[in-house]
């Protein structure tokens, strides 16, 4: 049985260094899920099991790359976990499969110059992943939003804080088409459906999906533990590795959920999974 992770972070926008609309947390978000995989016996810290991309070489073609990678030669009962850490993002849908008319997307260290990464994308690569394959999808990037990086804030100790938001706004073309149309709920890979429901159940999914938020939040980031850190990658290792890896998914989402609430966050993380994952150890 193989067990695959492709785990990517981007801090580290183009061009390289200053300049880029950068963020902090997402390299730091990696390693806790790296270490978090890896302790509970998930998946092996070796390059032939766990690829990690962050900052520059987290380029579009890169990911691509890596998902094709963790997909080939899957068979049934393997383990594959896909995170990314990053800005979030949307484009005009051109195919007509969005009832809202936006592609929600990721956005690569060179997205402005190799264009972000379409749901559409992630969808066709995954479409030929076998039904009784194991893949968990983790995202932690904004769904849907309009405001961009960082808001200074005050701390419990009355010091100015730090908390950005992982959106990077489109660009004016498709802002524009996509914001004239009516706004309707859309399931795609990289959201949820826009309810009020934390689980969402949809019959026939062949991964589970893992968000940050909900589709019209922002996934933010913030200083934890004394270092920037996303908020729901955060809590999501910090309950997996509390709770142990035979925990079902919906508790888990469950657990998260209370957890992000509990240190004041008001994002509502998200599962999309099959009736039958939903009750299934996670990662299994």
């Amino acid at each position: 049985m193989a067990r695959k992770a492709l785990l990517v972070g981007i801090n580290d926008y183009a061009p390289v260094g200053a300049g880029g609309p950068d963020l902090r947390g997402c390299v730091n978000d990696v390693r806790d899920m790296a270490n978090t995989l890896n302790a509970l016996g998930i998946i092996p810290a070796s390059p032939r099991c766990m690829r990690i991309l962050t900052d520059e070489r987290a380029t579009r073609a890169a990911i691509l790359q890596g998902i094709a990678w963790l997909v080939s030669g899957v068979k049934k009962s393997d383990t594959l976990v896909l995170h990314y850490s990053g800005h979030g993002s949307y484009v005009i849908d051109t195919s007509g499969d969005e009832p809202d008319g936006k592609d929600e997307t990721i956005c690569p260290h060179d997205y402005d110059t190799a264009g972000m990464i379409r749901d559409d994308d992630l969808r066709t690569i995954l479409a030929k992943l076998p039904i009784d394959a194991n893949l968990d999808v983790v995202f932690d990037s904004c769904h849907s939003g309009s405001t961009t990086r960082s808001l200074p804030v005050l701390g419990p100790d009355g010091a100015e804080a730090y908390i950005a938001n992982r959106f990077i706004d489109p660009p004016v073309d498709y802002a524009f088409y996509a914001d004239v149309r009516p706004s309707l709920p859309a399931r795609g890979i990289l959201r949820g459906t826009g309810t009020s429901r934390a689980t969402v159940t949809v019959p026939g999914l062949n991964h589970v999906l893992w968000a940050g938020c909900r589709a019209n939040q922002t996934s933010q980031e913030g200083m934890l533990e004394k270092s920037v850190r996303g908020v729901f990658t955060y809590s999501f290792c910090k309950v997996l590795r509390g709770a142990g890896s035979s925990i079902e998914r919906g508790k888990l989402e469950s657990s998260v959920s209370a957890y992000v609430r509990g240190l004041g966050y008001s994002q509502v993380p998200q599962l999309e999974a099959s009736p039958e994952a939903i009750k299934e150890q996670v990662f299994t």
